[in-house]
């Protein structure tokens, strides 16, 4: 049997880059809503508050997703690649579908929550394929990776700033063509990792999944990366909020775009810090940052121009950067034979909380001023540092 290092040497160069390329392009349809709300609401007399149901929406068919595929064990019974390649094309049609039925509010909740059916076969697919091609050194990769599916998710609001006079639809076309190009390049750019094929997975994996409540190390990073998630999507979709105290049109949609896909830096610089602090540390010290981010909302949302920009960047950086950090520690820690099941679980109830998180903020944004909410998303990073306390302790 080739040993680890063998195989890192028989890997490819373009693996790398093909799937971060590919989680960019294929997560790119998870906020084609927000971007192009404010249009949907002119022209469909939607209320405020539907930003929250909408985004709900994607969050509540991500979970759906990644239930039936932790439970059916989907992403290691059957090749990865296969199902990264289905699922962005399912993707892009439901995107398609959503842009036809826009009309009707309960069609388009309905297509965008199969969108996020099927992005839980992207986003921990995608984390899967990293994990077998890259076994050592995974902090740096997932770093990679998720700064990749930030950006993705990002890419949006800079469609809708570029074409700030386009029709709304021409985001929904935009992230469509991103997804179909993510599965070509998956289906013909990248050769079947290393290790396990389709099968040998065996059947349902309720065994290995208990790692995640019975083996301390597992449970230490679900629950620091459950913090993270009470934290992350909800700064996402009140973003535009916050920015629309100062900024509108296009200057609003390119700040935006910036405050998100500056968790690429976070997430690529956390993977780069890796080998020298562990991966326990580097999401201990953004967590730390994005906390004090939350704490300091009350005294910075209404500061001169320049501390407000600052204040956004940091959160920015720091409330994503974590985020690769848990992936590699569960990944490392969960059942060799189970990872992809594991991750996929992991993220399936991460994203449950997220969904609460923003309904509950979304609803509360229409009674409460921002500088008195944001601080209530700082129980989610105090959470994480308590919870990684243990893997602290392993990297001394």
């Amino acid at each position: 049997m080739p040993s680890t290092t063998d195989a890192a040497a028989a890997t490819p160069q373009r693996v790398l880059p093909l799937i971060v390329l590919a989680q960019f392009a294929g997560t790119s349809p998870w906020f084609a809503v927000n971007a192009v709300m404010p249009e949907l609401q002119r022209q469909f007399g939607w209320p405020a508050q539907d930003i929250g149901l909408l985004s709900s929406a994607v969050q509540a068919g991500f979970i759906a997703g990644t239930l039936v595929f932790a439970l059916l064990a989907l992403a290691d019974r059957f090749p990865a690649r296969a199902v990264f390649v289905c699922c962005a094309c399912a993707s892009a049609a439901c995107t398609v579908a959503a842009a036809v039925s826009a009309g009707s509010f309960t069609a388009l909740w309905a297509w965008r929550a199969s969108t996020g059916f099927f992005l839980a076969g992207i986003y921990p697919v995608g984390m899967k394929l990293a994990a077998m091609w890259f076994p050592q050194g995974l902090g740096r990769a997932l770093g990679l990776l998720v700064g990749a599916l930030v950006v993705g998710t990002a890419s949006p609001h800079a469609l809708r700033a570029v074409g700030a006079a386009w029709p709304w639809q021409v985001v929904f076309g935009g992230v469509t063509l991103l997804s179909l190009g993510a599965a070509a390049a998956v289906a013909w750019g990248l050769p079947d990792p290393p290790g396990r094929r389709a099968g040998a997975a065996g059947g349902l994996h309720f065994t290995a999944l208990s790692s995640l409540w019975t083996d301390a190390r597992v449970r230490a990073s679900a629950l620091g990366y459950f913090g993270h998630m009470w934290e992350l999507y909800t700064l996402w979709v009140l973003l535009p909020l916050i920015l629309a105290t100062r900024l509108h049109g296009a200057a609003l949609s390119w700040a935006a775009f910036a405050v998100v896909a500056a968790g690429a830096i976070g997430c690529v610089a956390g993977g780069a810090g890796v080998a020298r602090l562990g991966s326990a540390r580097v999401a201990a010290i953004q967590l730390a940052l994005s906390g004090a981010c939350c704490l300091a909302a009350p005294w910075l949302i209404d500061a001169p121009g320049p501390l407000f920009a600052c204040w956004l960047l940091v959160w920015g950086i720091t409330v994503a950067g974590d985020s690769p950090q848990f992936s590699a520690l569960t990944a490392t820690n969960a059942p060799r034979h189970a990872v992809g099941s594991v991750l996929t679980l992991v993220n399936s109830i991460g994203f449950a909380i997220s969904a609460i998180s923003l309904l509950v903020f979304a609803e509360a944004a229409r009674e409460w001023p921002l500088a008195s909410l944001l601080p209530w998303l700082a129980p989610g990073p105090l959470l994480g540092l308590w919870a990684l306390r243990p893997l602290w302790r392993q990297q001394r």
